[in-house]
This record gives structure tokens, sequence and C-alpha cells, in this order.
């Protein structure tokens, strides 16, 4: 566990371990829950498909690409929970494929009407 104060920033970083120079990481999505065993139910996004949704969440630039970094400040579920838990999906592609899921960044889907 890391203990910190509510409203304290907390920075986290993801790296990409591999041989292959031309692959790049993108934090597509971040979820926040008080059950470790449960991202469904009581949950909270800081980043959803890209799309960022917690306005304390920031991305922070790195000169290398295969790590991923961002912030955010801490907070808690009620007081019934004392504990929050991260479950976060990233993408790996090739550095230069625009047409990848790392270049698209927010990808939000918007439902069509039918009309009438």
């Amino acid at each position: 566990p890391y203990y910190v104060d509510l409203n304290q920033d907390l920075f986290l970083e993801a790296s990409l371990h591999s041989s292959d120079r031309n692959l790049i990481l993108f934090v597509d999505t971040c979820v926040a829950s008080p059950d470790p065993s449960n991202f469904k139910a009581l949950t909270y996004d800081l980043i959803r498909s890209g799309c960022v949704k917690d306005p304390t969440y920031f991305t922070i630039n790195s000169s290398y690409k295969d790590v991923a970094r961002f912030s955010f400040n801490a907070f808690s579920f009620i007081h019934r929970y004392p504990s929050v838990y991260l479950q976060c999906e990233l993408a790996v592609c090739m550095n230069n494929d625009y047409s990848s899921r790392c270049y698209r960044g927010c990808t939000s889907r918007f439902k069509r009407d039918v009309g009438s």
C-alpha cells in the first residue's frame, strides 16, 4: 500500500520493457474502486478511452516514448472505504503508426439518433 493524504498529488509511471525501441505507450483507461476484486460496481473514472474524466488528472510528458506518466489528486470513496485501488489499461503501439490507438487520443463514442 501507498499511504497519502486526501487531495495530495499522486504521480504514477508505467514503463514498457522491450528491446524494440519503436514501441510507444499510451494510457487508455484508469478506473478507481474501493474493492480490489470489483471494478464494475462502485467505480470512479480518472481516464476512459483516452478521455480525461477527472479534473485533477494530468498527463506528464516524458522524453521516452516507452514511458507513460500521469498524476491526479488522492480521493476517497466516502468514509466507509479506507482504501482506493487503481486498474489501468495501456496500449502499446508502433511509433509513427498514426492510425494506432496511441495516436487517436480521446475516442468517445456517440450514439446515433435513429429518428422517427
